[in-house]
């Protein structure tokens, strides 16, 4: 690309890619995460850079990166560039302020929130961090695309040491009603941070009349006008737009993956491993949003309200670790594992066990199959930004029917409404009930509902998703970034002689 047309640079927290440390040797490897997913196909071959933290504590020599990251560059089709953070900086900006305020507080459960004052400061110091980076490698040609809660202040950090430089971000997670932002003491500083973007993004109109509502309260003069997706405000002489678009997969990538005859043929085994008439695929991330315990309780409701599915359902719950240092999710963990052990102890038999689970990644391949081989998904978030489990197997799904079961909490339950069993994850006799209706669905229905969740997702793709978030922030399509071959390293891409390195989980 005609480095005068600009360059595509996406920031994020983490890198797309983890490095650990193996008998002494460090090794990089492709992370997973639904950003991950979701900006890959986009970014691949198109001579950009993804800007962001490569996970690692220890200090390491310039070279040692370099080899770590060079050949995963040239593997992935565009540039990683780190940002350097002390374990300090983890502590108090991701541990901290981002996982220990933000992340409760935007889903809802400000009870878990701890607004300890120094976390703010290391927020406001690791994001300028991000920004000297940003501004080293990037020019006001550039499309710089700015991802989720960590980073909320870099829009107007840059905007304050280069005015020209037009930034976009996309928020990823939900954005809380005013009366649970206000509970915040940094309300208004972040509320002001979002608003020095060109774009501020969010998944779903809830979000982003959320969002309104809050700057109505701080900012009484601003005037919002417009329709539809994008809307347009007025804030003093600053001007900026505010949407609601929807992330999604690469339905065409899961679809095909989902029809491969390896795929087929392990669901094929995996139906043959698992007892029972009907198949339960749970997908979570071990996180407290998730509601995973409430979807064992659910189920166990289901087994107990419903006698005639015992040794006819079987649930099989993935849990992927995240975090899993802290304890609050080592104790979530514990919780799990303790409601699994109840549930079976209490109706297994010699030729049945109700609840199948795995703790741990699933590669790709592994995953589809899951998909493939059962006959209801089951996501019970007590709050998502979207949630793409649930698109993902929809997709994987083939001509083979499947039914969603799917939390009306998560973003992802408005666009797939017509198609989904929504339900209220805090209620395990409506869990229960669900869960009956769906082991007794008539095939013809479960086949009219996954075709309209199948044609939304396709329709509404990942591609669709960036297209429309290129649109709205700069005027330009997917397509104005053609592929090209990866350039060789932008001179000065690592800032320093070394980096440090502390895993968050």
């Amino acid at each position: 690309m005609d480095k005068d047309k600009g360059k595509f640079i996406v920031v994020s927290n983490r890198l797309p890619v983890t490095i650990y440390n193996e008998n002494g040797n460090w090794i990089g490897s492709p992370s997973s995460g639904g950003l991950v997913k979701a900006m890959n196909p986009v970014l691949k071959n198109r001579g950009g850079a993804w800007i962001g933290w490569p996970g690692i504590t220890s200090r390491q020599s310039l070279s040692a990166i370099r080899e770590i990251l060079g050949p995963l560059s040239d593997e992935n089709g565009y540039r990683f560039l780190p940002v350097s953070l002390t374990e300090e900086d983890i502590e108090e900006f991701y541990h901290g302020f981002s996982n220990s305020i933000l992340w409760p507080l935007f889903h809802d459960l400000q009870g878990r929130c701890s607004f300890i004052p120094s976390y703010w400061d290391g927020y406001i110091r690791s994001n300028a961090k991000f920004a000297k980076v940003i501004l080293k490698h990037s020019t006001e040609k550039d499309f710089i695309w700015i991802n989720d809660y960590q980073l909320i202040p870099l829009g107007y950090m840059l905007m304050n040491e280069n005015p020209s430089m037009r930034t976009s971000f996309f928020l990823h997670i939900p954005f809380p009603s005013p009366d649970v932002f206000l509970k915040l003491p940094w309300r208004k500083e972040i509320l002001s941070q979002m608003t020095h973007y060109s774009l501020v993004c969010f998944q779903t109109q809830r979000d982003r009349r959320n969002f309104i509502d809050c700057l109505r309260i701080f900012f009484p003069g601003a005037q919002i006008s417009g329709r539809g997706h994008i809307l347009n405000v007025q804030l003093g002489s600053r001007k900026f737009l505010v949407g609601s678009l929807p992330i999604s997969i690469d339905y065409k990538h899961y679809s095909t993956l989902g029809s491969s005859h390896s795929v087929i043929s392990r669901a094929k085994r995996i139906r043959e491993e698992i007892t029972g008439d009907k198949f339960i695929l749970g997908v979570d991330r071990l996180d407290y949003s998730k509601g995973i315990p409430e979807k064992l309780k659910g189920f166990e409701r289901c087994l107990e309200l419903y006698p005639e599915v015992r040794g006819r359902i079987t649930l099989y719950q993935i849990v992927v670790p995240s975090r899993d240092s802290i304890p609050e999710y080592k104790s979530l963990k514990n919780e799990i594992e303790l409601l699994i052990s109840q549930i079976n102890g209490k109706y297994a038999t010699t030729r049945w066990i109700p609840v199948n689970w795995r703790y741990g990644s699933v590669s790709d391949s592994e995953l589809s199959s899951m998909y493939r081989a059962a006959d209801i998904a089951l996501i019970t978030s007590l709050k998502d930004g979207m949630n793409l489990v649930c698109k993902e197997y929809c997709a994987s799904k083939g001509k083979d029917s499947g039914i969603l079961i799917l939390s009306e909490f998560a973003g992802a339950a408005i666009q797939l409404s017509k198609g989904a069993l929504l339900v209220n994850p805090y209620d395990a006799n409506g869990i229960a009930a669900t869960i009956y209706k769906a082991f007794l669905m008539e095939e013809n229905e479960k086949i009219a509902r996954m075709r309209f969740m199948k044609r939304t997702i396709y329709k509404h793709d990942v591609f669709w998703w960036v297209n429309n978030f290129l649109r709205a922030a700069t005027g330009k399509k997917l397509e104005d970034f053609p592929e090209q071959s990866l350039p060789s390293l932008w001179p000065g891409i690592f800032s320093d002689d070394s980096i440090s390195k502390t895993n968050p989980n």
